[in-house]
């Protein structure tokens, strides 16, 4: 219980923090911009993960499949979206659960028949496969890597929603679509890019994750829980909602891991029975989700 677990416990929160948040924006503004329920956000969490595997082998290289496996999901992404997404808008919050939970199945299917069902890893890059010392702490220099990553997409998102012309039309079609559109927004094509950026996280988070945590067939399944309840807790379609809930839900579950492992597993949930019956629309929602 001296300094140095403290910093070995706060470094640990706040990669799994960067990981939720990573996948949590893209299902957040997917929430509040498309008013879509994507339960397959996982399973392209867990694609990204397989396909950087596939990815690092053909070409040789971590970031060979840093850049192809995002870009795989997207493109899986786009596939599902006008096959699926786009004919599903209109057809009610159920149809969409329904549908998108059974494509948890289809890609968890298609990932055993493509990779088998055992756990595969993925090597970290040589500069980032050793420790750095951070506060008398010799942590793993990936995982610091995870978390400045985190930190720059967290840099880049706000800088695009808040200060350029395309995250200004975001917000005002999360607030107000209908106003939106009648003002001359393409809200149809600004949809579908929000989703493809959506997915492409996803699979960023994939492939990031997989030195870490190893791909499987379930890792879509598991991480989909803790990302809804960011999405809830901090709000549909907020940027500064996804932030605030991934560092919440992060911070609790390893440090609740650490000191009273037999609550940890529920700590989450009790917290989000609190914010549906307290604040239901979030810590900080879109004004218009």
């Amino acid at each position: 219980m001296d300094a140095g677990f403290w910093v070995l416990q706060f470094l640990n929160a706040l990669q799994y923090s960067m990981l939720l948040f990573l996948l949590s924006i893209g299902l957040t503004v997917i929430f509040g911009l498309l008013h879509f329920v994507n339960l397959a956000h996982g399973a392209l969490y867990m694609m990204g993960a397989y396909l950087g595997i596939s990815a690092a082998a053909l070409t040789g290289s971590y970031w060979g499949a840093f850049i192809l496996a995002p870009l795989g999901v997207t493109l899986i992404g786009a596939l599902l979206y006008f096959t699926l997404i786009d004919r599903l808008r209109g057809a009610g919050p159920m149809n969409q659960v329904l549908v998108t939970f059974g494509l948890i199945f289809v890609f968890l299917d298609i990932a055993r028949l493509g990779w088998g069902d055992i756990a595969l890893g993925l090597d970290a890059p040589a500069g980032l496969s050793g420790t750095s010392n951070l506060l008398g702490v010799a942590y793993p220099t990936y995982r610091l890597f995870i978390i400045a990553l985190g930190a720059v997409v967290m840099a880049a998102l706000w800088l695009v929603l808040s200060r350029t012309q395309i995250g200004a039309m975001i917000r005002a079609s999360v607030e107000n679509g209908d106003m939106a559109a009648a003002m001359g927004i393409n809200v149809g094509r600004l949809f579908f890019a929000v989703f493809c950026v959506g997915c492409a996280l996803a699979g960023l988070a994939g492939v990031v994750a997989a030195p870490v945590f190893s791909a499987t067939t379930g890792m879509g399944i598991s991480i989909l829980i803790p990302t809804l309840i960011v999405v809830v807790i901090g709000g549909l379609g907020s940027l500064q909602g996804a932030i605030v809930g991934s560092l919440i839900v992060g911070f609790i579950e390893t440090i609740g891991a650490a000191f009273l492992p037999s609550l940890a597993a529920v700590a989450s949930y009790l917290l989000l029975a609190a914010i549906l019956v307290l604040r239901p629309q979030g810590l900080i929602p879109a004004r218009g989700a």
